[in-house]
């Protein structure tokens, strides 16, 4: 009977550690579970991607032709377990450009994880620094795989049969690390996606005044929707036909703010958003676009 007691506490004590560790250990992946809320079967036969990745109050951004890949922002430090677990679920082995548009702990928080788990060819970053644990440890990852960045400059590259067009920095300001974000466009086909890191107002100014090629069907707004960006110049110029948003759920910053999301309604632009959507896939035949999941609304943020 002893023996039995004896038998039994230890299941119980065994059983009890084992909930604790599962419990414990489901952080990550419970506070961002909502990758799979809007389908994607539908979208499986497009050989071209973007997946707005939801990373919280981050930016990751993952665009796919066939087998090849470029992943733009790593997203938040809270986030980079879910953020390599999803791209692992895309069957992702290799990244053939990594794109940091700026070294905020919400665009490169997953960056030295990514870097451990997948062969990473390129890196793209500006000559720009903090002296932050995340920064350091996205460096020392770099290190440990060999691995230098590029620092960008207005270039062209391939990533399949999709044209990438590398923009900016322009005219950044010092101490405002947000005015340091790389700018691309994808063009693949016909249809054409911008992806603007945290870009400023002056940045966007400055853009357009330099004659950049902006035009887009998909912008992804900037700086998460803060009203110090998307002013009414930069979208009349961009003239997109869809809208991105990458936010947390009741994020400390109010993003979206009010006066983003009125510019956006105003010009019956369609508004993905990762707060409302979960992680949003836009696909490409070269000529229609493909979402999926429905657009959200345009209630902005609480603060």
């Amino acid at each position: 009977m002893n023996l039995l007691k004896i038998t039994l506490k230890k299941y119980l004590a065994i059983l009890i550690c084992v909930l604790v560790i599962f419990t414990g250990c489901s952080k990550d992946t419970s506070t961002f579970s909502r990758h799979t809320k809007g389908s994607s079967e539908a979208l499986l036969n497009y050989e071209f991607k973007v997946h707005y990745i939801d990373v919280g109050q981050g930016d990751s951004i993952l665009i796919q032709d066939g087998n090849k890949n470029m992943l733009i922002d790593t997203g938040t430090n809270e986030s980079q377990n879910a953020l390599v677990n999803y791209l692992k679920d895309q069957r992702i082995k290799e990244i053939n450009y990594m794109v940091l548009t700026h070294p905020h702990e919400d665009h490169i928080g997953g960056a030295d994880k990514v870097i451990k788990n997948f062969i990473v060819d390129n890196i793209y970053m500006n000559n720009v620094s903090t002296n932050t644990k995340t920064f350091r440890d996205l460096i020392y990852a770099m290190k440990d795989k060999g691995l230098k960045a590029n620092e960008p400059e207005e270039e062209n590259f391939k990533l399949g049969k999709a044209d990438c067009n590398v923009y900016g920095p322009i005219n950044p300001t010092r101490g405002d690390l947000n005015t340091y974000s790389i700018i691309v466009k994808v063009t693949y086909g016909q249809n054409k996606f911008l992806f603007t890191g945290d870009t400023q107002g002056s940045n966007e100014r400055d853009m357009i005044n330099k004659g950049y090629d902006l035009k887009c069907d998909v912008l992804k707004i900037a700086h998460h929707g803060s009203r110090t960006s998307s002013t009414n110049e930069f979208l009349d110029y961009v003239s997109p036909k869809y809208a991105v948003i990458s936010c947390g759920q009741n994020n400390d910053y109010g993003h979206p703010h009010k006066e983003t999301v009125e510019k956006l309604k105003a010009r019956n632009l369609p508004l993905y958003r990762t707060d409302e959507n979960g992680t949003v896939i836009c696909a490409s035949d070269g000529k229609n676009l493909k979402f999926n999941c429905s657009p959200g609304d345009y209630k902005t943020g609480v603060r």
